[in-house]
């Protein structure tokens, strides 16, 4: 540590202490302002206000990280695959920063287990993950500036997650990948969505994803938009060999 966060971390109480050392070995170096940390990590439930009234929670910072995200995202794509225009580019981007990969990263960090909320964490949905470490890259820009941000994405994200052919081949999203490959082929489709809540106390919604006239796959998921992409992903790997000789 330097010698001023040094001075700092013994100014902290003993459970800031704890904090500030999880956060020097997640980041990779040590936090000047624990303070813009701990913002990233509660929840709007709190309903913590500052003194002119403004709400106090990851929000913001949420905001700020999905942009400063993009773009040191852009910015190595950019680097990385001179040969790549600015279509190519914006789609790799889009399956770096998709929702489904920063849920993941998130989880994998054990980010969830910092929140402070008034809701129990297991009655969060998948998306917290990725929405507090989209704020947490919000505060390290604001507590150490654009080149520390580039030091902790490219320790977390880009050099475990990034490569270049691997992604060309990923799927972000399965829907939109049979609506693109239902579209060329010019065959009808539709996903008849209803609700099918059974037995449970959850309400779930089930899905028949229908092409050309027949249904090809089932989905059922506690929203609309993820029993799709589970019909939509079971009727890709059913059609697979068809989807792959026209692409």
């Amino acid at each position: 540590m330097l010698f001023s966060n040094l001075k700092h971390y013994y100014s902290l109480p003993k459970h800031r202490r704890e904090f500030f050392l999880s956060l020097k070995q997640l980041l990779g170096f040590a936090p000047k302002d624990i303070s813009i940390y701990e913002k990233a990590f509660l929840h709007r439930s709190l309903n913590i206000k500052d003194k002119n009234g403004n709400p106090i929670n990851y929000e913001r910072l949420e905001f700020l990280g999905d942009a400063i995200l993009g773009v040191i995202i852009s910015k190595h794509l950019f680097d990385e695959v001179p040969h790549g225009d600015e279509g190519y580019l914006t789609k790799m981007r889009s399956k770096v920063v998709s929702r489904n990969h920063l849920n993941e990263l998130g989880k994998e960090l054990g980010l969830i287990h910092f929140l402070k909320s008034k809701i129990p964490n297991r009655n969060f949905g998948e998306n917290v993950h990725g929405n507090i470490f989209e704020a947490l890259v919000g505060a390290v820009y604001l507590d150490r500036g654009y080149n520390y941000c580039y030091s902790f994405l490219n320790k977390r994200l880009i050099q475990p997650y990034i490569d270049i052919d691997q992604l060309e081949g990923k799927v972000v999203s399965y829907k939109s990948l049979m609506i693109e490959w239902c579209q060329k082929k010019k065959y009808p489709f539709n996903f008849e969505v209803y609700e099918d809540t059974g037995n449970q106390k959850t309400k779930h919604f089930s899905v028949k994803l229908h092409i050309d006239n027949k249904v090809v796959a089932k989905g059922r998921e506690t929203s609309k938009k993820r029993a799709e992409e589970k019909a939509a992903k079971r009727a890709y790997f059913a059609l697979q060999d068809q989807i792959k000789s026209t692409r």
